[in-house]
């Protein structure tokens, strides 16, 4: 990202003293998955659903340049325009220039974590194109000067008082617009209406690609993600490599998972399928939709981490069961990752896309609990690479010099039988000194980011080995010999 971003410890100090930030997190995400889980449970054999789609996942980007192709041909085919954007430079200068030589002043956007990911707004307002978000999540994002901080729900940082105020700000709320939610609904309702009469240009995202015919699939729960792909003369998909299946019979498989585990629906509300340009047959008749439709297939780093050990990531769906789950961004929300992706996937994505230099933090940024893995619908095992990206990191030298230094002294320490059990002795009695009954209260220096969320419990008086010495020299004979899984 081109922003300047605060140190990593400054973003999540400010999002911990936030405690209204933690309490709406905290409903929100519990309630989500509540229903993740009732919309899997009418779903038969979910597991077996979930495994299929991963497979497919699989299958799909270990053959992505066949099916690409294929959705190129189909896309032309049906008077569609595809064009293959190598870098964030490339998508943003086919747009802009589409926009200037075509003459557009207004463009509409439904939600786009790609047009996020390469700063399209900004290029394009650059340009002089007035650009407007209409999910109603974003269009607050927008008035606010904000980002996002979750894939699906972009404003679950913010309660109703908040938006609000902004509305009475920035669009000249009043009382009664303000009365309640359905009120503050209608009124972005009539202000984007006009929006939309009046755009040019309506940009949109795509949750996935079909090979087989060309088509392009939008997943939303307002009607704003239908309007901005059919009333404007021109429409524009960006989609990211990856978000493609082969036929329309594995879009079913993924459309069955994708909305269960996001907001746990069946279907979202409007699930659009868009293949090609207005139609027209032989007799000059139109039917309905633009006259022009340009797909951009974003790269931007996608390649590379396709090559990789972090290729797995790239099956993601932006369902966000992840974020809802991991209890670090329960904490912490979506701004503290400073990426255009955040929670566990985003902990992964952001250093495979934007390297390692900036957000080398982000893979600490976890408990390792598996709780990601556990609710993804195509079973992405984040923590194993998690855990590359934090090995990554200390060999580029981006750990904490303590922490360097401390492992290296751990290391030299450990393989040393004496002076280990003399370490061991000696932290045990520094530990029972500084414990009140046996708990820790504050660690002294570095260590004590630990104990301004949970005490640390104090070393055993009696190790292990100490233990085992004890025991008489026929039991430990007994146990050494006892085969794994034998009762004793």
């Amino acid at each position: 990202m081109n922003v300047e971003l605060k140190p990593f410890d400054q973003r999540t100090a400010e999002a911990l003293a936030d405690d209204q930030l933690r309490t709406t997190l905290r409903t929100v995400t519990t309630a989500i998955l509540g229903f993740r889980k009732a919309g899997l449970g009418r779903l038969d054999d979910s597991d077996a659903w979930r495994d299929h789609a991963r497979r497919l996942r699989a299958h799909t980007l270990s053959r992505l340049d066949t099916y690409l192709d294929q959705f190129v041909s189909n896309v032309e085919a049906r008077g569609g325009h595809a064009y293959y954007a190598a870098t964030a430079a490339d998508a943003v200068r086919y747009v802009r220039d589409l926009a200037t030589s075509k003459g557009v002043k207004v463009a509409v956007k439904s939600k786009s974590m790609v047009t996020e990911e390469i700063e399209l707004n900004h290029h394009l307002e650059s340009a002089g194109v007035k650009v407007v978000e209409t999910d109603l999540g974003e269009y607050i994002v927008q008035l606010a000067h904000d980002r996002p901080s979750h894939i699906v729900m972009p404003i679950i940082h913010m309660n109703r008082q908040q938006v609000a105020d902004l509305f009475r700000a920035k669009i000249n709320a009043t009382d009664a617009d303000l009365v309640d939610i359905p009120a503050m609904t209608q009124l972005a309702r009539r202000v984007l209406r006009e929006e939309f009469v009046n755009a040019d240009m309506g940009i949109s995202g795509v949750n996935f690609a079909v090979a087989e015919t060309g088509s392009i699939t939008t997943c939303t729960n307002e009607g704003n993600g239908r309007l901005c792909t059919t009333m404007p003369r021109i429409h524009v998909a960006m989609m990211g490599i990856e978000r493609i299946v082969p036929t329309v019979q594995d879009l079913s498989v993924m459309l069955q998972v994708l909305a269960r585990s996001a907001t746990g629906q069946n279907l979202t509300v409007y699930t659009n399928v868009v293949t090609g340009p207005r139609p027209r047959d032989g007799d000059g008749a139109e039917g309905d939709g633009p006259d022009e439709f340009h797909v951009v297939m974003v790269d931007n780093g996608r390649s590379r981490v396709l090559g990789s050990e972090l290729a797995e990531i790239l099956y993601c769906i932006r369902c966000g069961a992840c974020l809802n789950t991991c209890p670090v961004f329960h904490q912490i929300g979506g701004h503290a990752y400073g990426g255009v992706y955040p929670g566990p996937v985003g902990a992964v994505l952001t250093p495979a896309f934007e390297g390692l230099d900036a957000f080398h933090e982000l893979p600490q940024a976890s408990s390792l609990c598996g709780a990601c893995k556990d609710v993804c619908p195509v079973r992405i095992d984040i923590p194993r690479m998690l855990l590359k990206l934090r090995a990554d990191s200390v060999d580029a030298g981006k750990s904490p010099w303590w922490i360097t230094y401390g492992m290296r002294t751990l290391g030299w320490v450990g393989v040393r039988p004496r002076l280990f059990r003399w370490a061991g002795g000696l932290a045990a009695r520094a530990t029972r000194a500084m414990a009140t009954d046996g708990w820790i209260r504050k660690m002294p220096g570095h260590l004590s980011a630990w104990t301004k969320s949970r005490d640390f419990p104090a070393m055993a008086e009696v190790s292990f080995q100490e233990q085992w010495k004890k025991k008489p020299s026929s039991h430990r004979k007994r146990e050494e010999t006892r085969f794994p899984g034998e009762r004793p």
